[in-house]
């Protein structure tokens, strides 16, 4: 203690230099911390976009990951509701589960015949309820808002479509999407009808005849034996999907219908079971206890599982090149605070060399000089960094309640921009102790350099 109290009256002998050595490992800490808690809040509003559209975890035919979007009726999950129901009554799943749900994902063409336009589409046959239901997963508390989806309370023959598909389909009109223009080819076959064949396929199903201002499209797709289906459908809305690419092929429809569509006549079936969780910890303990069921009670079918990450590889990426940043940041940082506090450490050295002489004339050890100097970058270190932890807290603080909006990756609507420092515990305590550490680390050779001084020497020294 004698040493510590000694070390701080030593740092307040000359309080400008000091301040400004704490005022650089401040606004360090600060730089290191927002900027963490800004791509924390990134990441965190990825995966919740993720989870919140496909799940956690799906349960797939073995090789539909790898060939299934070629063709995805040949690798269906023929019992698909029996592995509903296994994993639904698991008692070791039960609980962390939110939702099961069963959903198709098929490739096909969509057309406005009557203006004459058309367009390659990845249809996704879905359960509305469960999808209302996984809208509202918000494990972190992010401000988002997803509202239930447009197919709510549909008819059987509704679709929602992507802005994009909207546009090339020149269905703007009828479902109020802007930046919409019509081609001149368009203009001039408005009013041409449907070929003749694929009529005649939609013509098999039943659908209500079209109202004024309602907006149609018919899709076709190949069904289970290479057949085409034509199904004619009803666009209740069109919605930007937050990827521009998605949002260029993006259709979206009832489950039922889509069986319909890839599956004919023939039994129905689902591409993929989709789990979400109540947490994303919990990833590791269901994998485990899906693969114990896939060994045992579903045995019979060739299944597989998929995490969210394998199925959505820029959420990895992002998460890499954040975490890339972040470390360069870091080091950056961590070379200026230990150039700085080193900097100071040496001045101190310099101007007390004479004290130096006497504290070992008076008979104190090398290592005691040594250990002076030391605690003094420590003291140094430690009040930086939990004065820098605070003003990171601060500057979070005024971010979040400054009213500022951004548009997240994945996200079509702006939402609050905020940063994430409070609850990130991990992310603060090793900032904190890496401006620590490497304080203590810039005071050892101008501590050893101090330890090593000749007492005569130390004496004369003016």
């Amino acid at each position: 203690m004698r040493t510590v109290s000694l070390a701080l009256r030593n740092l307040l002998r000359n309080r400008r230099r000091s301040i400004t050595t704490l005022l650089a490992m401040v606004i360090g800490a600060v730089t290191i911390l927002v900027f963490g808690g800004y791509s924390r809040n990134i990441t965190l509003s990825l995966q919740t976009s993720y989870v919140m559209r496909g799940g956690h975890l799906q349960i797939q035919r073995q090789d539909y990951f790898l060939y299934g979007s070629g063709n995805p009726a040949a690798y269906g999950i023929s019992d698909y509701q029996k592995v509903i129901d296994v994993v639904a009554r698991d008692p070791v799943l039960a609980p962390m589960l939110t939702a099961v749900t069963p959903t198709i994902s098929l490739g096909g063409i969509a057309g406005n015949f009557a203006a004459g336009v058309s367009r390659t589409v990845i249809g996704a046959g879905v359960v509305v309820a469960d999808r209302n239901r996984m809208r509202g997963w918000n494990d972190y508390g992010l401000p988002m808002n997803i509202p239930p989806s447009a197919l709510t309370g549909s008819a059987a023959d509704a679709v929602v479509i992507g802005n994009g598909v909207a546009r090339v389909l020149e269905l703007c009109e009828p479902l109020g999407v802007p930046n919409c223009k019509k081609h001149a080819q368009a203009e001039a076959e408005a009013g041409v009808a449907a070929p003749a064949d694929i009529t005649a396929l939609a013509a098999l199903e039943s659908r209500p005849a079209a109202t004024a201002g309602e907006a149609r499209i018919e899709i076709l797709a190949a069904n289970v034996h290479g057949a085409p289906n034509v199904a004619s459908l009803r666009v209740v809305k069109a919605e930007r999907q937050g990827f521009k690419e998605l949002d260029d092929m993006y259709v979206g429809m009832h489950l039922a219908q889509a069986q319909r569509l890839l599956y004919g006549g023939e039994k129905p079936q689902a591409t993929a079971v989709v789990l979400q969780l109540a947490h994303t910890r919990q990833i590791p303990a269901a994998k485990a206890r899906l693969a114990e069921l896939l060994a045992s009670t579903l045995k019979g079918q060739p299944l597989e599982v998929q995490d969210f990450e394998a199925l959505n590889p820029f959420y990895g990426q992002a998460v890499g090149m954040f975490a890339a940043i972040f470390g360069f940041m870091a080091v950056l940082i961590g070379a200026i605070v230990l150039f700085t506090v080193g900097n100071t450490m040496s001045m101190a050295v310099i101007e007390r060399t004479a004290e130096i002489g006497t504290l070992r004339a008076m008979g104190l050890r090398r290592s005691g000089i040594r250990r002076l100097f030391m605690v003094e970058a420590m003291l140094l270190g430690v009040i930086g960094a939990v004065a820098g932890v605070a003003a990171a807290l601060c500057v979070a603080w005024l971010v979040n309640h400054a009213g500022l909006t951004w548009v997240p990756p994945g996200q079509a609507d702006p939402v609050p921009l905020t940063v994430r420092v409070w609850g990130e515990t991990a992310m603060m305590i090793g900032s904190a102790a890496l401006l620590a550490v490497v304080a203590v680390i810039s005071a050892w050779w101008p501590a050893r350099r101090a330890a090593r001084m000749r007492i005569v020497d130390a004496l004369r020294h003016v």
